[in-house]
């Protein structure tokens, strides 16, 4: 059962500081709880109090922050459902998705603590002219130092896992911004973490509004900042962010290639996970279908059956595959696009009407290369499908994006699947499978407007950590 009023956390600790955060069902509007939200005073507090516990964090040996992680492990197993049930109300998670995102939250925890013990070093030898024959050299990795996190509303557990695990493992204080549409599953993890030895001021969880947040970004005791959410605000972040290093996981309109020969039943089962999960609200949805034109027909019409039969609804009914989208305006602004596609002369296969803040799952063809819906994020229950005859011209209106955070190759021609890998101009190829296909220790993140850096657990760790040389001489 949750709460009906949440703190925040400032330098581990909860503070009560106000209930001027309503979080809503975003099924039915109804509220669900009030978070503290916090302003710029508090979070200059935290992050004095992480620039304080940074030698502590620094000196903390692997095995405790070992410990750290695998409690929290060990806690969120416990409150599993309490989780999945906070996701399903805040974020109109269907309460599957909920359930399978507490998993994944798990496992990324579960990595880390794997990961805490074996961040390495190398001996470097330096004999490599007569100069430096009397020297040899060792680099180790060290913490980065406090980072500064954001985190989005689609993921708000598990994206928010990606960046505090790591940054536990690696030995980095941190504050988090949890968005404000979904702050109340970061809370309980902040609970969580507060029941553990990390030092105090080690994190700090603070719901707070857009416009308050901009310490996070320019404050120079932070040493990193980590963006996850819309692109027109992650470059601009990166902008402002003077000196320290910047990780932008952004946005992307994914793209799937189904070649000749392909299992049409399995890839069709597959896209409509892909492109419909959480109500497509992922950033690697399949947005772009390409489909040889030997399967086209066969394709679309097992692709529009199966679009049309999704069970759409309240997010807490076991059944149901499409719930809300985050926000009414969300929906209105995705709609238009539909709508725009189909006075511009795209036909609607599945789908295409709204009601509030319920999309149906829609399926179009015949859209342009010049259409919002084509060119632009989705991030919603819509897709589009065309059909190609050539391959390699199929690859380059994959590459015919601002975006290139993943694609997805049916092929069982593994030559073109390494083409595929070398010419894409994406993060992951993923073959015989959908791009919104992830594991939460694989190298993640995207190219041109869709980010730089990567996640995945051991990647983050070397982004939060930086190489330190010794070099030593042996006098003759």
């Amino acid at each position: 059962m949750l709460n009906t009023n949440y703190p925040f956390y400032l330098a581990s600790e909860p503070v009560f500081a106000n209930q001027d955060l309503a979080v809503n069902n975003k099924f039915n509007g109804e509220l669900v709880a009030n978070v503290a939200l916090a302003n710029a005073e508090h979070i200059d507090a935290a992050i004095a109090a992480a620039d304080n516990a940074k030698d502590a964090m620094r000196k903390m040996p692997s095995y405790q922050r070992q410990e750290i992680l695998n409690h929290c492990v060990s806690r969120f197993k416990e409150r599993a459902e309490e989780l999945a049930q906070a996701l399903c109300l805040e974020a109109g998670k269907p309460i599957k998705d909920s359930r399978g995102e507490v998993t994944r939250l798990i496992d990324t925890f579960q990595i880390a603590a794997e990961e805490a013990t074996r961040i390495y070093g190398e001996v470097m030898p330096m004999d490599i002219s007569p100069r430096a024959k009397d020297y040899q050299g060792m680099w180790k990795r060290v913490p980065i130092g406090p980072c500064s996190f954001i985190s989005p509303f689609n993921f708000p557990l598990n994206l928010a896992a990606h960046k505090i695990a790591p940054a536990i493992a690696a030995g980095c204080p941190f504050i988090l911004k949890p968005a404000s549409l979904t702050p109340i599953s970061a809370i309980i993890v902040g609970e969580i973490l507060a029941e553990t030895s990390l030092p105090k001021g080690a994190f700090s969880i603070l719901p707070c509004r857009r416009d308050g947040a901009d310490l996070f970004t320019t404050d120079e005791r932070l040493k990193l900042l980590s963006f996850t959410g819309s692109p027109d605000v992650g470059w601009a972040l990166k902008a402002k962010a003077g000196k320290k290093p910047v990780v932008l996981e952004l946005g992307g309109n994914a793209a799937c290639i189904v070649d000749e020969g392909t299992d049409i039943d399995d890839a069709v089962q597959r896209i409509v996970f892909g492109a419909y999960y959480q109500s497509g609200q992922s950033c690697i949805s399949v947005q772009r279908i390409m489909v040889h034109e030997s399967l086209y027909q066969a394709v679309k019409e097992k692709l529009t059956k199966a679009v049309s039969a999704l069970v759409m609804g309240d997010p807490q009914n076991e059944d149901t595959f499409i719930g809300p989208m985050i926000s009414e305006s969300e929906a209105t602004r995705l709609h238009g696009w539909v709508l725009a596609a189909q006075k511009g002369g795209a036909q609607i296969l599945a789908g295409g009407k709204r009601q509030g803040a319920m999309l149906e799952a829609t399926l179009l063809e015949g859209v342009t290369s010049d259409m919002d819906i084509n060119n632009q994020e989705a991030f919603g229950p819509v897709a589009i499908i065309s059909a190609f005859s050539d391959f390699d011209q199929a690859l380059k209106e994959v590459n015919n994006s601002d975006f290139g955070l993943q694609a997805g190759i049916f092929t069982k021609d593994i030559y073109k699947a390494y083409k595929a890998w070398d010419e894409l101009e994406v993060g992951g190829v993923v073959i015989g499978d959908v791009p919104s296909w992830r594991v939460d220790h694989m190298p993640y993140g995207g190219v041109k407007d869709s980010g730089v850096g990567r996640e995945g657990v051991r990647f983050a760790i070397e982004d939060m950590t930086e190489m330190k040389l010794m070099v030593l001489r042996t006098p003759q």
